[in-house]
């Protein structure tokens, strides 16, 4: 089965299954469907705003596209996630590539 039918098949069982969603995002982003990975991170972070994951992954995948004003949005939710949540790597990381950007 293919990766993407999977996850979907998970995620009709369970729409709530926020690996799922994350993966499937990934999913899209790695075959280059790059505006429908971004909406199911959208997706994603609008029912798990606590998933560090996602704001980083999203800011990266902006990034790669040349869109630095959103991908830099996305890095101050995603740090404001990582304070919330005392996830001090994804923080640090984050906070890297946010100084990266933002010069």
């Amino acid at each position: 089965m293919d990766k993407i039918a999977g996850l979907k098949e998970i995620l009709n069982i369970d729409p709530n299954n926020a690996f799922a969603r994350y993966g499937l995002a990934m999913e899209y982003v790695n075959r280059g469907e790059i505006t429908t990975g971004l909406a199911e991170f959208d997706t994603l972070l609008a029912a798990h705003p606590d998933y560090t994951a996602g704001y980083f992954m999203a800011a990266q995948t902006l990034a790669k596209e040349e869109r630095v004003p959103e991908a830099i949005a996305r890095l101050h939710a995603g740090i404001a996630c990582a304070r919330r949540t005392g996830n001090n790597h994804a923080l640090s990381e984050m906070q890297g590539m946010l100084d990266e950007l933002d010069r």
